[in-house]
């Protein structure tokens, strides 16, 4: 980055491109998406071409240094939700090696919920609800099913609970997949939603 003990107070137009170019190289602006990528080589290829200018007091540069600054700072915001949903859609509730039953994925939700670790009972009780209703054959066998999939299925089996199991789904993966910290009263919301499933009868069984 650039340090401020380096910058004279009237830079020449060359100069300060020069210094912003080497800035911009700087690997910090290039961990991020391609959007990102393709914004910083727009202000590179501005300023290659960008005609001379007076430069009071490094005024322009701190402009054109800020403008980019701005960019880095929009480009995270909006790449951490797109990379969130993107592995939303992506990202399963049950996975080929996980072979616990219904029985033992509530037995972790209970412990996780006994040591007050709440987004991991959420995450387990859920699975649960999802390896009670494989077991039932309401929902077929299926590795790597998203939270959405397993509701939407499981709803039309179960329609008087699909919008609980709706929200259920909603639940997981905002605490699995995206930055959302569990409380007790989720941990209570997903109890229920495992109760009440259990205790349901099918009007048909999905296709």
């Amino acid at each position: 980055m650039i340090g401020l003990a380096r910058v004279p107070l009237e830079p020449d137009p060359a100069q300060a491109r020069r210094w912003l170019q080497e800035e911009l190289l700087d690997p910090v602006y290039h961990r991020q998406e391609s959007l990102l990528q393709r914004a910083l080589a727009w202000v590179v290829e501005q300023l290659e071409t960008m005609p001379g200018i007076g430069m009071s007091h490094g005024a322009a540069l701190l402009v054109v240094v800020a403008v980019v600054v701005l960019v880095v700072v929009v480009a995270l915001r909006v790449a951490g939700p797109v990379r969130a949903t993107a592995r939303r859609r992506r990202s399963g509730v049950l996975h080929a090696d996980d072979r616990r039953t219904a029985a033992q994925l509530r037995d972790a939700a209970d412990a996780a919920a006994r040591a007050g670790t709440w987004s991991l009972a959420v995450a387990e009780r859920y699975r649960a609800v999802v390896r009670d209703l494989e077991d039932r054959g309401l929902l077929d066998e299926r590795p790597g099913r998203t939270a959405h999939e397993a509701a939407r299925v499981a709803g039309a089996a179960l329609p008087a609970h699909a919008d609980q199991l709706a929200r259920g789904g909603d639940l997981f993966d905002d605490v699995v997949y995206g930055e959302r910290s569990a409380t007790s009263e989720d941990d209570a919301a997903l109890r229920a939603l495992d109760e009440a499933v259990r205790a349901a009868r099918p009007t048909a069984v999905p296709a």
